[in-house]
């Protein structure tokens, strides 16, 4: 039996002058108090032909092989199994005390455009792709995907919730995305240009007051550019570039910040000596051989999305259950270990890290690098 999906869409109401803001969140392991999680309904793969959707989804891929993909509705199975794991995942969370929302149902098949393109949606199943939460402040994040456009909309509610009762909320400009902001490589593969700022959410970690921004194919230098200039703003916040770490999409299949001192990296795509300068005096746990899903059509992420965990607390982790030596080496380190199943995580792009995204943790804006 599929457990309740619990949604929360309250309607506005004036708030207690000047109470705690509803929003604190400013790292990734502090005791969780309130989450989003995502929601697989109407999830669809966009067309290809748009050089967006080459960067985002298979820029691995070559033209050629994008016109063999099937694009559009995501197979009705798959959405049902991917929507019972997330209510697995929110019922767990609520068990453990945590408020949990979820977008709206946003039906993502009806097509928009602006003055330069059209396209239809693509997903709500992860929220933390496109929204940045440093302390107080929410800051939706300019996409480089013209098919994620208004995605944020299933989540308007909710922040304008968090509005009312003293979060600030932020969105960076509105950009254009024409054609020109999508080059193309000496390979003949997708690239992103700096023709404007774009960047997505996910290629950000929070440790306090430093912010880690992986320079990639999914958030460009004018987007760090516009980031460094925003967080001025919050405070005395410090925005460290990863550049040549990994050039694809997102941060957190790379480095997963797992408490103070100790980190969980990739070996596949970081070397013992290209450690991130502001970690190097850390502890490194380097995340073990994961195993692969079942050969098949391509997918949205590589196999290391199953290092794409959540951090409860600075002891507890819900992570990939089909994870044996990755739960082994975390237990290792003294964390117990919550293992839950998102079985189309690969498929459809995103691990337990990703489908969430955390609005309420007790830490503060702590210096953990000096």
């Amino acid at each position: 039996m599929t457990p309740e999906r619990t949604v929360t869409t309250p309607a506005p109401s004036i708030p207690e002058p000047f109470g705690r803001p509803a929003v604190n969140s400013w790292d990734e392991f502090t005791r969780l108090r309130e989450i989003v999680v995502g929601d697989a309904t109407h999830i669809r793969l966009p067309e290809q032909a748009d050089p967006s959707a080459w960067l985002s989804c298979f820029p691995k891929l070559t033209r050629a092989e994008l016109g063999k993909l099937e694009v559009g509705e995501v197979p009705a199975q798959i959405v049902e199994e991917t929507n019972e794991d997330l209510a697995v995942l929110c019922a767990s969370l609520h068990g453990l005390g945590v408020t949990v929302h979820q977008p709206a149902i946003v039906d993502h098949s009806v097509e928009f455009a602006t003055p330069h393109w059209r396209s239809a949606g693509f997903t709500s199943y992860c929220p933390r792709d496109l929204t940045l939460v440093v302390g107080s402040t929410i800051i939706e994040t300019a996409s480089p995907t013209r098919s994620r456009y208004f995605e944020l909309f299933g989540l308007r509610p909710l922040f304008q919730e968090y509005l009312l009762h003293g979060a600030t909320w932020l969105a960076a400009p509105r950009p254009r995305l024409l054609d020109e902001l999508y080059l193309v490589d000496p390979d003949g593969l997708p690239d992103l240009g700096e023709s404007e700022p774009v960047f997505d959410a996910a290629n950000v970690l929070r440790l306090g007051r430093d912010l880690f921004y992986q320079v990639s194919r999914s958030g460009n230098e004018l987007g760090l550019r516009w980031l460094e200039s925003v967080v001025r703003l919050l405070g005395d916040i410090r925005v460290h570039p990863l550049r040549g770490i990994y050039g694809y999409t997102h941060i957190d299949s790379t480095i997963s910040l797992l408490r103070p001192g100790l980190v969980l990296l990739n070996p596949g795509r970081i070397k013992p000596d290209a450690i991130p300068e502001p970690l190097r005096g850390w502890d490194v746990l380097w995340c073990p051989p994961l195993r692969r899903s079942a050969v098949g059509p391509p997918t949205l992420s590589e196999h290391w999305i199953s290092m794409n965990l959540l951090m409860v607390d600075e002891e507890h982790a819900i992570v990939d259950a089909d994870q044996p030596e990755l739960i082994a080496a975390l237990e290792g380190r003294g964390i117990t270990v919550l293992p839950h199943r998102l079985r189309h995580a690969q498929l459809l792009g995103g691990g337990f890290h990703c489908v969430t995204l955390d609005t309420v943790r007790v830490g503060g804006p702590e210096n953990y690098l000096d």
